[in-house]
C-alpha cells in the first residue's frame, strides 16, 4: 500500500552525463539515478530517450525512472544512442498501506522498511564466563551481540546504538548476563528483533531502537460490529459472490510495534476494531529457494536491505519473524491483558491478532504478500504452473495452516502454531508487467499469469474445505490496470482493494503541488492533457468498470496520511495550489520524512484547510507548507461516490496513522448506513 510502500530517498550524486556524435548520430547520456536534471535535459533509458519536464534530482533507491514518471519526463521516442538501464519500462505508481511511488497509484502502501544506515559489526559470541569488546557508545549493535561494560557482560536484545548498557533496567535493550570473566546468569534468551519491511506505500522511515511504552488505559467496552459477510465457493460461470455487507477495512503494519508503539491492543482500545470487517496484515515476503522455486517462508529476520540500496543483491530477502510470532507482549500492551510467556508457540503480532479476533468473532484478518519492498520474486513465481502451484502451496502452509519455523533458540513456533490466525491471503503484488521496485522481476506475461496465480490461490484454498478469503490490492492507475485482466482475475477474489493515493508527492520535487487522492479531475492541472492527470479516483474506477470489474467487488483506498510540499509561494488564489515548490516541508508529529505526515498530525497542524470543489479532497496551507489528505469530510464526500458507483466499501492504509479516537476508521464505517 505502502504504504506504505516505503522507500528511503537518499543523498545526491553529482551529474553523470555528457553529450556525443557517433556516426553523425546524437546520443542521449544514459540517465544516471542519484543525478540532477535541469528542465528540458535528454538523456536516454531503457531504449527510449526522454526530455525532462521539470528541474528535479532522482534520488537513489526511489526509482524515480524516466519510464515510470511522465510528471517528471516527456518520452521521445526510440533512442538514438546510449545504453539503455534495464529496468521496467512500465510507469510505477507511487505504498501506505501502505498500500508508494512517483506520479503513479500508491504501492501500498506500501509499507516502511526502516534499517539502520551504519554498517553493523559483527561480534562473534564467546563462550560462557568470557569477557566481550567493551561497549562503545557510537558503535551499533544487534540483537545477540555481547559487550562488557565496567565489569559486566550484557548481550543485546535488538539494534542499538548509544544506549548504556549499565542504564538499560528490565525493560531495556541490553540484558545483563552477570560479572566478566564469570558463569554468566542464567537468562531467557531474547530473539533478535528486526526492523520490518512495508509497502510503501510511502518513504522508508529511519529505524529507532525499540522504547518501552506507558501500558495504554483499559479497554474500552466495544461497540457491536457488523457481521462480516462470509465469502463463498465459487460458482460456475460467475465466480465467487462479492460480499453483502460494505466492507471496512484497514492495514495493520508489522514494524508499527516499534517506532510508533502502536499494538494490536491500540485497535480495540481506540474503537477502530468494532467497527472494522477486515484488517490485512502486512507484510508477508516471498522468497527464492535453493531449488529454484519460490515460496512463502518464516522464521526469517533479516533486516531489508533494499530499505537502504535497491541495487543490493540481497534486496528484497528480509524479514521480521521476532513482530511476526517471536516477540514477547508484555500485559500492559496485549490485548486481554495477558503477557507472553516465554515457552508460548505463538506470541507476537500474531497471538494478538488472535486475541483480537477473539474479543470481535465477526472481525477477519488477512494476511497480505507482497507490498512495495517485497514483490520481487511474483513475476518470476507465477510464470509456470508448477511454480505457482508450489508457492501456492507454501503461502498456505505458513499463514493458514500456521505450520511457523523455531528460529534463534526461541520456542515460539512449530506445526500448526499460527493455526487460526489468518481467515484468508491479500496478495499486495506491486506491479504485473513491471512499475515496482527496480529490482522486482517482471515480464509481459504478467497479465494472464496475475490471474492465473490467483486462480491457483482460490483452487488450493477450497481445498481445504473451508471459506477462505482472497483479495488483491492493485494499483491505480489506468496503465497499471491495462497491464491486468479485471473481468477475468476478480473471478477468483471476494473483493478488489484500489490503491486510490498517492496521485502526486514529493517525488515530484519542485512541484507543482498537487493532490494525492483527489475523487475528480481538475481541468485546471497543470498535468491535463497528459497522463498524469488521469491519476484520479473516478478515472481509475471507471477504467476497471469498463475493464469488466464487477463495481460491487471494487474497495476503495482511503490515505490515513498526507503529501505535501516546502517552500510554497501563495500564487494568484493565495493558496499554494499548483504552485512550484522549492522541496518537501518540515516533518510533522512522529514522521520521519519530510513530504509525509499522519493524518493524527496533520489535523492539528497550522495552516488554513480547504475543500477543492472539483476535485474533492482537502489541502491545507500555512503560507510555505502546503498539504493534501483526507478528513471525514472528504471521506463522507467519497461515501456518497461509491454508492451511487455500487461499489463496495472503504480500506485505508494504515491504523497507526489515525487518532486516538479512530476518527477516521469511525467516519469509513458510515459507509455501512
Amino acid at each position: 500500500m505502502q504504504h506504505t510502500s516505503h522507500v528511503r530517498r537518499q543523498g545526491l550524486a553529482a551529474l553523470i552525463a555528457g553529450l556525443c556524435l557517433s556516426a553523425s548520430v546524437f546520443a542521449a547520456p544514459v540517465w544516471q539515478e542519484g543525478s540532477s536534471y535541469t528542465a528540458g535535459t535528454v538523456v536516454s533509458y531503457n531504449g527510449h530517450d526522454y526530455k525532462a519536464l521539470v528541474a528535479h534530482t532522482a534520488y537513489a533507491g526511489a526509482n524515480w525512472n524516466p519510464a515510470s514518471t511522465p510528471t517528471l519526463w516527456q518520452d521521445l521516442g526510440a533512442s538514438s544512442g546510449g545504453t539503455p538501464t534495464p529496468a521496467p519500462a512500465t510507469p510505477t505508481p507511487a505504498p501506505v498501506t501502505p498500500t508508494p511511488q512517483p506520479a503513479t497509484p500508491t504501492p501500498a502502501p506500501v509499507t516502511p522498511t526502516p534499517a539502520p544506515a551504519t554498517p553493523t559489526p559483527a561480534t562473534p559470541t564467546p563462550t560462557p564466563g568470557a569477557c566481550y569488546p567493551a561497549w562503545a557508545s557510537g558503535s551499533v549493535y544487534t540483537g545477540g551481540t555481547r559487550v562488557t561494560h565496567n565489569g559486566v557482560n550484557y548481550e543485546a536484545k535488538w539494534w542499538t546504538q548509544g544506549d548504556n548498557p549499565a542504564q538499560a533496567g528490565d525493560w531495556g535493550v541490553w540484558k545483563n548476563l552477570g560479572p566478566c570473566g564469570a558463569t554468566p546468569t542464567p537468562a531467557t534468551p531474547t530473539p533478535t528483533p528486526v526492523t520490518p519491511t512495508p509497502t510503501p506505500v510511502t518513504p522508508t522511515p529511519t529505524p529507532v531502537t525499540p522504547t518501552p511504552v506507558t501500558p495504554t488505559p483499559t479497554p474500552v467496552t466495544p461497540t457491536p460490529v457488523t457481521p462480516t459477510p462470509t465469502p463463498v465457493t465459487p460458482t460456475p460461470g460467475g465466480g465467487v459472490p462479492a460480499p453483502s455487507v460494505a466492507q471496512v477495512g484497514s492495514y495493520f503494519t508489522q514494524w508499527g510495534v516499534y517506532d510508533s508503539a502502536f499494538f494490536v491492543k491500540h485497535v480495540d482500545t481506540s474503537g477502530a476494531a468494532a467497527k472494522l470487517t477486515f484488517i490485512n496484515y502486512a507484510f508477508g515476503n516471498v522468497y527464492k529457494k535453493a531449488d529454484g522455486s519460490y515460496g512463502c517462508d518464516s522464521g526469517i529476520n533479516k533486516l531489508e536491505p533494499g530499505s537502504t540500496n535497491a541495487n543490493d543483491p540481497q534486496a528484497g530477502t528480509g524479514g521480521d519473524a521476532w513482530a511476526d510470532y517471536q516477540m514477547d507482549y508484555r500485559p500492559g500492551d496485549s490485548v486481554d491483558g495477558v503477557g507472553d510467556e516465554w515457552e508460548n508457540p505463538l506470541k507476537g503480532n500474531f497471538n494478538q491478532l488472535k486475541k483480537l479476533k477473539k474479543k470481535y468473532p465477526n472481525l477477519k484478518v488477512l494476511i497480505s504478500l507482497g507490498g512495495w519492498t517485497w514483490s520481487r520474486w511474483f513475476s518470476a513465481a507465477s510464470a509456470t504452473p508448477e511454480l505457482r502451484q508450489k508457492l501456492v502451496a507454501s503461502c498456505i502452509d505458513v499463514y493458514i495452516k500456521g505450520n511457523l519455523k523455531k528460529a534463534d533458540g526461541d520456542p515460539a513456533g512449530g506445526a500448526g502454531a499460527a493455526a487460526g490466525v489468518f481467515d484468508g491471503i491479500d496478495i499486495d503484488w506491486e506491479y504485473p508487467a513491471g512499475g515496482g521496485q527496480p529490482y522486482n522481476t517482471s515480464s509481459p506475461a504478467d497479465k494472464q499469469n496475475f490471474t492465473l496465480l490467483l486462480k491457483e490461490f482460490r483452487t488450493q484454498l477450497d481445498a481445504l474445505g473451508k471459506q477462505y478469503l482472497l483479495t488483491v490490492a492493485i494499483g491505480a492507475g489506468v496503465d497499471k490496470i491495462a497491464n491486468t485482466e479485471p473481468a477475468e482475475y476478480s473471478k477468483y477474489l471476494n473483493w478488489v482493494n484500489v490503491m486510490t493515493y498517492d496521485f502526486h508527492g514529493g517525488w515530484e520535487g519542485t512541484g507543482p503541488t498537487n493532490f494525492h487522492s483527489h475523487l475528480y479531475p481538475d481541468p485546471a492541472d497543470p498535468y491535463a492533457g497528459t497522463q498524469a492527470a488521469s491519476y484520479n479516483i473516478d478515472t481509475a474506477v471507471n477504467k476497471l468498470l469498463q475493464a469488466g470489474m464487477p463495481a460491487n467487488k471494487l474497495v476503495l483506498g482511503i490515505p490515513y496520511y498526507g503529501r505535501g510540499w516546502g517552500g510554497v509561494q501563495p500564487g494568484p488564489n493565495g493558496d499554494g495550489l499548483y504552485q512550484a515548490a522549492t522541496g518537501a516541508p518540515g516533518k510533522v508529529g512522529t514522521s520521519t520524512e519530510g513530504g509525509y505526515g499522519d493524518y493524527k498530525a496533520l489535523v492539528n497542524a497550522p495552516g488554513t484547510k480547504r475543500y477543492h470543489p472539483v476535485t474533492k479532497q482537502l489541502y491545507q496551507y500555512d503560507g510555505a507548507n502546503w498539504w493534501s489528505y483526507d478528513d471525514p469530510t472528504t471521506i463522507r464526500t467519497k461515501i456518497q461516490y461509491l454508492k451511487s458507483k455500487g461499489l463496495n466499501g472503504l480500506f485505508s492504509w494504515s491504523l497507526d496513522a489515525d487518532d486516538a479516537n479512530a476518527t477516521l476508521t469511525k467516519t469509513m464505517s458510515e459507509v455501512q448506513q
